[in-house]
């Protein structure tokens, strides 16, 4: 494309990006969510791909599949995954407006991850013909990626079942805008102390306090930590007791870990599991929950690392590769069941889940270009 014709792509782009984040959507808000969705369906009135939504349930909003497959078509093909939630919570555009400021869009989701779909949906809608692609494309755009992707996955893993690769929205890294291609798998550790409650001043000497025995527990979780082997436990979360005056009887922890493979998970969840109750006569409920296994950096994902590479120099730009990150995707999903996938092939940018959020809008016309050669030449 020449100059002009960049511009012009640029300007359209970051319109669009911009309508889409003045429309809040909240990951827990289900009619934002709806409205989002209904944002999203009627910017393609006007194309020949076809869409489907999937209803997951009244707290939550659809499930869109956009495609451009002819009737008759079920091979295998390229999944494109988003999400369209964000992590902020309704009312902070007010805190960080849809703005510019030299080359930086801001607003709340916009790197994390609307810009991304729209890069890929604007190369899609271009490829809208069954014979403008290779491989039939399958974009899946869910509703809860941020809040772990519960009403989403089963649908998620059925489509990545049917593709031969998956690419992934997500934000670029943003040390140079790097895609990712490996992920550590991310879950949670709770554990709830059963005490016995006594009035703190006349029967101290009858209770057995929760919190302290949770105390105990949130120490060690947290030396679990294990950098050499790329383990964290992070407790994020602590509830009990009633008032000051009453020996607890209950308290909870809730903590957060990241593993970079299955084999340390599995090492993880036996240490998890041997944890006992300090004192005898208080008893403690252990559950250890993996929502979303690692993503593993496999010879397939390097091979089509390599091929996106290449679509990327087409486009203007070169696409690097991050190291391992410690956040987790709907990538983790598609990856674990042996689909060559790569993620963060969305919008450069930095600050994700901040009032900093932003893009970089000189970047916008080149990476929806990678989009466009990627879906048109990949096979």
């Amino acid at each position: 494309m020449n100059p002009d014709s960049m511009q012009e792509l640029s300007d359209s782009l970051r319109q669009q990006i911009i309508r889409w984040v003045e429309l809040e959507s909240p990951s827990h808000e289900a009619e934002d969510l709806r409205r989002m969705a209904d944002l999203i369906l009627s910017e393609l009135e006007d194309s020949t791909l076809r869409v489907e939504q999937i209803d997951l349930g009244p707290e939550t909003g659809p499930l869109l599949h956009i495609h451009n497959r002819a009737s008759t078509d079920t091979r295998p093909g390229i999944l494109i995954l988003g999400h369209y939630d964000t992590v902020h919570p309704r009312g902070t555009l007010e805190k960080n407006p849809c703005r510019q400021e030299d080359d930086k869009l801001y607003g709340p989701g916009i790197y994390d991850m609307k810009s991304g779909i729209v890069l890929a949906l604007s190369a899609l809608k271009e490829l809208a013909s069954p014979d403008a692609t290779h491989l039939p494309i399958d974009m899946v755009l869910v509703p809860d990626e941020e809040t772990g992707s519960h009403y989403s996955r089963e649908h998620i893993e059925l489509f990545a079942q049917k593709s031969v690769y998956t690419l992934v929205c997500e934000p670029a890294r943003a040390e140079e805008g790097r895609c990712v291609t490996a992920r550590k798998g991310t879950g949670n550790i709770v554990i709830t102390a059963h005490g016995r409650p006594a009035h703190a001043g006349v029967q101290h000497e009858k209770g057995r306090n929760a919190i302290e025995e949770i105390a105990h527990h949130v120490l060690a979780l947290e030396k679990l930590t294990d950098y050499e082997r790329g383990i964290t436990v992070s407790v994020g979360t602590i509830k009990g007791g009633t008032t000051s005056n009453v020996v607890p009887a209950w308290c909870q922890i809730v903590a957060d870990f990241r593993v970079p493979n299955a084999e340390m998970a599995e090492r993880l969840e036996s240490q998890v599991q041997n944890i006992k109750a300090v004192n005898p006569d208080i008893t403690i409920d252990v559950a250890f929950t993996l929502n979303r296994p690692a993503m593993a950096r496999t010879d397939a994902t390097a091979a089509l690392l390599e091929r996106c590479q290449a679509f990327a120099q087409q486009a203007g730009f070169e696409l690097k590769e991050a190291p391992m990150t410690g956040g987790a995707s709907d990538a983790n999903f598609t990856a674990a069941l042996g689909i060559p996938t790569l993620d963060g092939l969305g919008a450069d940018g930095n600050s994700a889940h901040t009032l900093r959020e932003h893009i970089l809008v000189s970047t916008l016309a080149e990476r929806r270009q990678f989009w466009l050669h990627t879906l048109a030449q990949l096979d």
